[in-house]
């Protein structure tokens, strides 16, 4: 009785062009982590170390005394809680404001909103910096009651960051949620009309709950958008002790003399709260990234 031929799978050759598309995208990758692997490396050596032999020299000697320097004497924690303070307040009102909006444009039938949802995208144009000085001269005139802050305007308050944290990424948010209320099905709200649902019912018990991969998705691109910021609280905060985790890094520079392993250090702690939160919600960051390209 003869064997059966044993079939052999012809080796499938590795085209030259997806050879190159993977060494260019090895490249960039590495090109983008070199900075934040250089950043650790010099925040496990002494300043002394790397300053007689370079930050490219081999180490003699690595610890983690200069996280514990920021971390301890530097009162990261606290700067952290201040970032959570406006972060958190800033997602939730970005996303109930732009979910507001969103349901007037796409479900609600009203007259220009075609025109409004091109106005709110229209504001993510605007460069951030040409707004600077107005709002500046804004929030120290523009007052607020007294158990909302301790100072006597906005300026120097939370408040002022949050407000323009919300001003800035309504927009898009507004465009993403409009697209993806687009693509539910209307016969489902046609039906909460005929059992007498109004307008508010509409928005908050059936529209809303279909919507929350959406909102799942763009609460993870916002808090880390929002607690990223480096810009709004040095211009519209003066109190040090209110300053966000990243505006607090200047706090580790010095007038005359800089240790930027301690930098280093303090640069890397700031980074890991999102880099975490990229490795958990990582499927969010993606559905995020593309929520817009297929709805329509």
């Amino acid at each position: 009785m003869s064997a059966a031929p044993v079939s052999v799978r012809p080796r499938r050759r590795t085209h030259p062009r997806r050879l190159g598309t993977h060494a260019f995208l090895t490249a960039v990758s590495l090109g983008f982590l070199a900075p934040l692997l250089l950043a650790v490396y010099a925040s496990l050596r002494p300043y002394e170390e790397t300053a007689e032999h370079g930050y490219f020299s081999l180490p003699r000697r690595l610890s983690f005394d200069y996280y514990l320097q920021a971390f301890g004497e530097a009162g990261m924690g606290r700067y952290f809680a201040n970032s959570l303070l406006i972060a958190v307040p800033g997602v939730l009102l970005t996303l109930f404001l732009a979910s507001f909006v969103a349901f007037a444009v796409a479900r609600v039938r009203m007259r220009g909103g075609i025109a409004l949802l091109m106005l709110f995208t229209a504001g993510n144009l605007l460069p951030q910096q040409v707004v600077v000085t107005p709002l500046y001269v804004l929030f120290n005139r523009l007052p607020l009651p007294y158990w909302m802050s301790e100072s006597m305007t906005m300026y120097d308050s939370y408040w002022a960051v949050i407000a323009v944290q919300v001003a800035f990424q309504l927009g898009f948010c507004v465009f993403v949620l409009a697209n993806f209320m687009r693509a539910l099905p209307y016969e489902i709200l046609e039906a909460a009309v005929v059992d007498g649902a109004g307008v508010w019912t509409q928005y908050w018990r059936i529209t809303l709950p279909l919507c929350r991969p959406a909102l799942a998705a763009l609460g993870t691109l916002e808090f880390t958008w929002m607690y990223n910021d480096f810009l709004w609280a040095l211009v519209f905060v003066s109190d040090g002790d209110k300053l966000p985790v990243t505006s607090a890094l200047n706090n580790l520079r010095g007038q005359f003399f800089t240790d930027y392993n301690l930098l280093a250090a303090g640069s890397v702690i700031v980074a890991l709260p999102t880099v975490l939160v990229f490795l958990v919600l990582q499927r969010q960051f993606i559905a995020g990234l593309a929520l817009g390209a297929g709805k329509g």
